[in-house]
């Protein structure tokens, strides 16, 4: 039996079988490691030493010992797992979307979630968060990639959107009697009504709150882009998820829904579109994080105005509309000096192409390092999961990937990663 596990492990590390736990000592050996990014410190020649899920010690030089393992880097750069602040993994929008949404059942979508959860882990995400999906589906997905079922990145769950009635992540464009049907139980009008919403979200095993507090381009409807809970709405929802003990996070584009969420004390907004000088100081006075989701607004805007557009007049004029105006957004952010976290809003763009995000990113004015720290060390704390994930060090989880090429000189090598390990466990 013995001689049989040693013979798992050694086609494990050898690549020819991914995903299989080894309980034997693993030695991994960085010719370049940037072990925690908020440094920007790149050394050579070292050795990570994983045992059960975790880094127990990084040494110098190239090291193995009697009864371990060896995966051999030595001639790749090597970081901690990704993080992707924003996807939503039991859909990617296609032309069939809107036909998906009527025929898929919340098994189907977890089934489908499995697949681009196997993609994102392969493009070196190990940690997600997962901003929007059927409860059941998602949790179950969750779980079940906790548990070893399936292979997947690490997930941090909202479950179903907070939304007011007929808003955008409610269901738009479709006859009442399916509307009716298909409505969550997260659609909320009214302070009471969405402290209920909040509460029943954590209930039912929600890990972070995630409302819309303005309209969205892929909803069916012309509701525009602006505001559409109210402030006494968005003061409940941050007041019940906080007593709660989760965060909360917003979806926002227009200037009135981004200002009045992060004045209700919200902890982050996802997309920002229109936000101004007043959100900077209201970002940096909340200490809230923004996730840009460049590469939603780039994909949208491509579609709505390329030949093969698919989506509804509603979903093109918004499309139109934001998608090219969230580069300068960033820029405008950062230069401000608000708190960045990556994001991709991955669903809308296609699952497994994260990494497209670092490119538009550095377009948008920061550095290779800064960039790649949103996607580590600021995605962590965004999350409170800082002495978990986001930097390499003795205690923290054994979350690495490895490209070849310098990502700090090259961001876009990070659209290729060549080996991915999560928790201990060699995937890639």
């Amino acid at each position: 039996m013995k001689k049989l596990l040693t013979g798992v492990c050694a086609l494990a590390l050898a690549g020819a079988l991914s995903g299989v736990a080894c309980a034997e000592t693993l030695f991994v050996q960085a010719g370049k490691l940037l072990a925690d990014p908020a440094t920007g410190k790149v050394e050579t020649a070292k050795t990570l030493v994983l045992e059960n899920g975790k880094v127990t010690k990084i040494v110098d030089g190239y090291v193995a010992e009697p009864g371990g393992r060896v995966v051999d880097l030595k001639d790749s750069f090597v970081l901690p797992g990704l993080i992707d602040s924003h996807v939503h993994l039991t859909h990617e929008q296609s032309p069939n979307s809107r036909l998906n949404a009527v025929t898929r059942g919340p098994a189907d979508e977890a089934m489908v979630g499995a697949g681009f959860a196997r993609k994102t882990l392969m493009a070196g995400f190990t940690t997600v968060a997962d901003l929007g999906a059927d409860n059941k589906a998602i949790f179950a997905l969750r779980d079940g990639i906790k548990r070893g079922d399936v292979p997947g990145p690490r997930i941090i769950a909202a479950g179903s959107a907070v939304s007011i009635h007929g808003g955008h992540a409610d269901v738009n464009g479709y006859s009442d009697e399916v509307m009716h049907v298909l409505r969550p139980t997260s659609v909320c009008s009214g302070a009471d009504d969405c402290r209920r919403a909040t509460r029943e979200q954590v209930w039912l095993g929600a890990d972070i709150i995630k409302i819309t507090a303005t309209g969205g381009v892929l909803s069916n409807t012309a509701a525009g882009l602006s505001q559409q809970f109210s402030d006494d709405e968005l003061k409940a929802i941050v007041d019940a998820a906080h007593r709660m003990g989760r965060k909360v996070t917003a979806h926002a584009h227009g200037l009135d829904g981004v200002n009045s969420f992060l004045r209700a004390g919200g902890d982050s907004i996802e997309h920002g579109t229109y936000l101004d000088g007043d959100s900077i100081a209201l970002f940096k006075k909340n200490g809230a994080y923004l996730i840009p989701t460049l590469m939603a607004g780039d994909f949208v805007y491509r579609i709505a105005s390329g030949p093969n557009n698919f989506l509804t007049p509603n979903q093109t004029a918004k499309a139109l509309e934001a998608g090219p105006k969230m580069l300068a957004m960033a820029k405008r952010a950062h230069e401000g000096g608000v708190k960045i976290a990556f994001g991709t809003d991955t669903g809308v763009s296609a699952h497994g192409d994260n990494a497209g995000e670092f490119a538009l990113l550095v377009k948008a004015g920061l550095t290779p390092l800064e960039a790649i720290q949103t996607a580590t060390v600021n995605a962590a704390d965004h999350f409170s999961l800082s002495s978990e994930i986001g930097s390499l060090a003795p205690g923290k989880a054994a979350d690495l990937i490895a490209v070849k090429g310098d990502p700090l000189s090259d961001v876009t090598v990070l659209q290729h990663v060549t080996s991915v390990i999560k928790g201990g466990v060699v995937y890639r």
